[in-house]
């Protein structure tokens, strides 16, 4: 039996070989910033329209109660829990059961990325291709703050594809830490 590789072990290796230089990867800037990614209604609109279309082939059936919820996740393309999600115009009078099944179908076909905090409220974010978003989120609190890395994962998704002979490689990447306003609460019930 040969040896067994953590995940981050495996990657690690699989970057290093020398198809893939590891000083490409380094990263050159990092920013935290509020997420800002909201789109147009009419944008919205045409991107819900495809996402319906290719919904449909894996068995969804268009219903107001689905058009409003990828609607509302596309114009405000940020990560919401599902009673963020409930309380949005489009969506107040919907049944919450409704929102919550809609939106287990919706992960299942990869359509939507579930963020889960160790017991807290899962957030819930429209996957939309070649529109990546990375995160920091807060061990203590479950809060989340966008940070813009720039680094050349595609290469690597094209690689690994390659290489593995699998179709559709795309990347998740969170960072954990504990934010500043719980760092400070910490430090304030320490002293």
């Amino acid at each position: 039996m040969g040896k067994s590789f953590t995940k981050a072990e495996s990657l690690r290796q699989c970057l290093a070989s020398p198809a893939m230089p590891e000083k490409r990867f380094k990263v050159r800037s990092a920013q935290v910033r509020e997420p800002d990614c909201s789109m147009s209604q009419r944008d919205a609109g045409r991107l819900v329209e495809g996402l319906i279309a290719k919904l449909r082939g894996s068995g969804f059936r268009r219903t107001a109660a689905l058009t409003s919820l990828l609607t509302e996740m596309a114009v405000h393309h940020q990560p919401k829990t599902l009673a963020e999600l409930g309380h949005l115009r489009s969506l107040a009078g919907r049944d919450q059961a409704t929102i919550y099944r809609l939106m287990m179908k919706l992960e299942e076909a990869g359509a939507v990325r579930r963020f889960g905090f160790h017991g807290r409220a899962s957030y819930f974010q429209l996957v939309i291709a070649g529109h990546d978003h990375d995160y920091l989120v807060c061990r203590s609190c479950g809060g989340m703050a966008e940070v813009e890395v720039q680094y050349p994962l595609e290469p690597v998704e094209r690689e690994l594809a390659a290489r593995s002979g699998w179709q559709d490689v795309h990347h998740e990447l969170e960072f954990f830490g504990v934010c500043p306003r719980c760092s400070d609460e910490t430090s304030r019930s320490n002293e």
